[in-house]
């Protein structure tokens, strides 16, 4: 296979393909959920929140709602059972489901720790777990995780959060090891700051913001270049790229000069 090819089969016309976005209540999901719905998608929300997937179908008539609970093996079965029953393929699965809380070792609390763990991750393989052999028996699909650029190294308050977007990009380049030659996508999203609930009550200024309809666009002009790893905002992710190849002895001093922590 030439170097020079994209690590994912592009995906550039949705018409009539089955979408399934988990985390679609709000922020991100649902900005992405209603521009696959607007290119002709057939469109799945899934999230916790009934009344935010039925305003959803209201605006748009044709995608059907799912509601599921991502700890809960059960639920995630059951909706794609419910999926599948209706449509019998998958063409997208994104995983979107997320959950927030800043936390540092100074103030440790195992709950959210492993709140963050069950949603973040857990449930990301729970969802897997569904529709893995699905997508393995059509010979196609494309399987999509949220994770964030803050499990790209170790910041401050990212105690909880960091390390299970950390194993979300480790998940997807696994999965994509074993799934392309198989004719399977595999994508990681990693986000900047988005202006969505889970960002609302950060208590810093938040560099590069941007909102969920704009990260919704750089998603699918990911997917339709066949990206492995999409990150945007640009301006500001590029910079963290670089932050990346920092050693240790400069790159703990500088998070410290930079955060204040």
């Amino acid at each position: 296979m030439p170097l020079f090819m994209p690590p994912n089969p592009p995906l550039t016309d949705w018409r009539g393909r089955v979408a399934w976005i988990v985390g679609a209540s709000s922020g991100i999901g649902r900005a992405t959920a209603a521009r696959l719905a607007r290119a002709g998608a057939q469109v799945v929300v899934s999230a916790r929140s009934r009344d935010a997937l039925a305003g959803f179908v209201d605006t748009y008539p044709g995608a059907l709602a799912l509601p599921l609970d991502v700890t809960q093996r059960d639920s995630v079965l059951a909706a794609h059972d419910d999926q599948m029953g209706r449509f019998g393929r998958i063409d997208l699965l994104l995983y979107c489901a997320g959950h927030y809380q800043a936390q540092r070792a100074t103030a440790l609390d195992l709950d959210e720790l492993l709140r963050h763990e069950q949603v973040n991750y857990v449930g990301a393989l729970h969802v897997l777990d569904a529709v893995l052999p699905v997508l393995l028996a059509q010979g196609s699909g494309h399987l999509s995780f949220v994770a964030s650029v803050a499990g790209w190294r170790g910041l401050p308050n990212a105690l909880a959060y960091g390390p299970t977007k950390a194993a979300l990009n480790n998940l997807a380049e696994c999965l994509h090891l074993d799934l392309s030659a198989r004719g399977l996508g595999v994508s990681v999203i990693n986000p900047g700051f988005v202006e969505t609930p889970l960002t609302a009550g950060n208590p810093f200024p938040m560099p590069a913001l941007i909102q969920p309809d704009e990260a919704a666009a750089a998603m699918l002009a990911g997917w339709a270049r066949g990206e492995f790893d999409i990150h945007y905002p640009k301006r500001f992710t590029r910079l963290l790229r670089l932050l990346r190849c920092l050693p240790h002895r400069l790159y703990f001093p500088l998070v410290r000069k930079v955060t204040g922590l």
